[in-house]
């Protein structure tokens, strides 16, 4: 004993900071032991908030309580260091106690663009700058496919419910009338997903666009969501903005905003002066979680960008950056997306790029105004993504700042493919494009670029339509070693969003609301993505949009685009890129899947005899691969 304290003497400052780890260590263990609450009772709603109906509630989709609340390696070893720090101080004597810390739920940033491709980020091949979304993929992982519902609103519908847009009642971007499966905004049976991480405790809140039927009653205050600033429909960037008018069709003014359901102009006094509504949501989510973190309470943001929609426009600093860089064309551009893609080792081999669009002329056939128009029109783009990566440093940043980033899980996705409206040449309208009050459309053949290496566009089953960056950052919940790392074979579906966060928060998913029956959640958890185990996807993946199908069941992926009669097939784990048209080499593989499409679309409510207009932008594929 003698030799063991003359031993704390000579390293007295060392076993001081070991006893205050492993006291703070014990005493987090022995709360989050409790918090994990091993009876049978449910957590209790956040006081003060309504609950969801919890009639017939199944909590089948976890194996236990443990299981709900251990997903990362801390806190699955909590126990363990618990047990251990009691009995060292059983051996050293009595630790004393100088804080408490809870083990909490980590906190979530869901971050999610619009109309972004695949190819726009620095980490996904892009020359655009951005430095803090690429830092969040050297310190997290990234997905190779992740696919959304190809359109906006179906996405959103799809994300925010964990259900097929049909089955929300969003299976096209407006109303179909006669169909309730394509009603244009969310009906009653479903469970919006703050509503669900309300019964975990999380304070949600929503900043950007919604597009979700804010005016059919469908608002972020009346679907969980405790704050709220949002544009009911997206479409605008500044509050300087004068040519935006009265919609009559959908009874709003488009120079409003809500705030907490609030509708207030652009002038409110409660906003900054000029505005830029990429850093305006920025600010006043930033604003809200600071209340869940003085409140030591966990939080779910919801940050919906509407860049990079159309009507382009960005800060003429950021566009001057760009103005010039382009002209070399968009042959040249796409090469070198490319190329740093081949070098990211996200793809293997050169032949896995894609034909440009065959209706896009050769850069050298263009005159030299029309070059300098097409410049200034991707010069536009970059700086609206760059302002996104802006807005995203600065989350990060103030998570930091405040303590809570490394508990802190962050998503980066966007909600289609690169925009190919209206056609070809895009739109490039205003006295100044690019400000406030201008229209600028990135068109086909820079979204041919944005795209990069796959075709297509957004509304389309190809991977050019509906497989977009997919990135997570979580320090606390990834291992270490999976860090900047890139995950091929694994793949997502916008669906898999819900049920990864419910059972990442232990939050409880109903199955009735508001005396409506709710159907269960589609997807699978991605939560083996953070250990780098493989994600068992149960059943096939479905997209359908406007006519255009596509079904992914492992590494078999078949698509038909609308009004064409033919099905094609391809395997991505050889052919991510579909290059390859598998068909006719293999007829059972082809018409397995097509029979398990019908059953999956009759199950989630396609209707198969409404019709659809065919975009410009819409090339024929057997053009593309001549």
């Amino acid at each position: 004993m003698a030799n063991f304290n003359s031993l704390i003497k000579r390293k007295q400052y060392l076993w001081l900071g070991l006893i205050l780890v492993g006291g703070a260590g014990a005493v987090a263990g022995g709360l989050y032991l409790s918090d994990l609450n091993l009876s049978s009772d449910e957590e209790a709603p956040v006081q003060g908030e309504p609950a969801p109906d919890m009639t017939g509630v199944v909590d089948s989709s976890f194996n236990s309580k443990v299981e709900q609340h251990a997903t990362t390696e801390m806190q699955a070893t909590a126990a363990e260091l618990y047990t251990f720090m009691l009995t060292l101080g059983a051996s050293i004597g009595a630790c004393p106690v100088l804080a408490q810390q809870n083990v909490s739920k980590p906190n979530i940033v869901l971050i999610l663009l619009d109309d972004v491709g695949y190819s726009d980020f620095g980490c996904y091949g892009s020359e655009i700058n951005t430095p803090n979304i690429d830092r969040l993929a050297e310190n997290g992982i990234r997905l190779r496919h992740f696919y959304n519902q190809a359109r906006s609103a179906p996405t959103r519908a799809s994300l925010i419910t964990g259900l097929y847009p049909h089955q929300v009642g969003n299976g096209a971007l407006g109303k179909v009338p006669g169909y309730p499966a394509y009603q244009g905004y969310p009906n009653e049976n479903n469970v919006f997903l703050p509503e669900a991480l309300k019964t975990a405790g999380y304070f949600n809140v929503m900043t950007g666009k919604w597009h979700l039927g804010y005016f059919q009653g469908v608002t972020p205050i009346s679907r969980g969501f405790d704050r709220s600033l949002n544009a009911p429909f997206g479409g605008y960037y500044f509050s300087s903005d004068k040519s935006l008018k009265k919609n009559k069709k959908e009874r709003t003014n488009q120079r409003n905003l809500y705030l907490n359901d609030e509708e207030i102009g652009f002038d409110d006094d409660r906003l900054p002066e000029n505005w830029y509504s990429t850093h305006l949501w920025t600010d006043f989510g930033l604003k809200f979680i600071d209340e869940a973190i003085e409140e030591k309470q966990p939080f779910f943001w919801y940050l919906a960008h509407n860049a990079a929609h159309f009507p382009l426009q960005a800060p003429v600093e950021t566009i001057n950056k760009y103005k010039g860089k382009y002209m070399k064309g968009w042959e040249d551009v796409r090469n070198a997306r490319f190329k740093k893609q081949l070098e990211l080792g996200l793809f293997e081999r050169p032949d896995q790029l894609t034909p440009r669009n065959p209706k896009v002329p050769e850069w050298d056939s263009l005159t030299q105004e029309e070059k300098e128009r097409y410049d200034m029109q991707m010069a536009i783009y970059a700086a609206v993504i760059e302002e996104v990566d802006r807005s995203i440093g600065r989350v990060v940043e103030h998570l930091k700042e405040k303590g809570v980033l490394d508990n802190t899980l962050i998503i980066l996705l966007s909600d289609n493919g690169g925009n190919g409206e209206p056609g070809i040449e895009g739109r490039f309208a205003g006295k100044n494009p690019g400000s406030a009050g201008s229209t600028v459309f990135l068109g086909a053949a820079w979204a041919d670029v944005a795209n990069a290496p796959f075709f297509l566009y957004k509304h389309h089953g190809h991977e050019g339509g509906c497989n977009t960056p997919f990135i997570v950052s979580y320090p606390n919940g990834i291992d270490k070693s999976l860090n900047g790392t890139i995950q091929k074979d694994n793949y997502g579906h916008i669906v898999d969003i819900m049920p990864t966060l419910v059972k990442l928060t232990g939050a409880t998913y109903p199955s009735s609301r508001g005396g409506h029956k709710v159907p269960p959640m589609e997807g699978i958890s991605l939560l083996p993505l953070l250990k780098g185990e493989p994600v068992k996807q149960t059943k096939p993946t479905i997209v359908e949009h406007e006519g255009n199908k596509m079904l992914r069941d492992g590494e078999w992926k078949i698509v038909q685009e609308y009004k064409e009669p033919k099905w094609r097939l391809y395997n991505l784990k050889n052919d991510p890129t579909e290059m390859r048209n598998l068909a006719d080499r293999e007829p059972e593989i082809l018409n397995r899947m097509i029979h398990d499409y019908q059953k999956m679309a009759d199950h989630i409510g396609v209707e198969s005899e409404i019709e659809f207009k065919v975009g410009k932008w819409y090339t024929p594929v057997e053009e593309y691969l001549k």
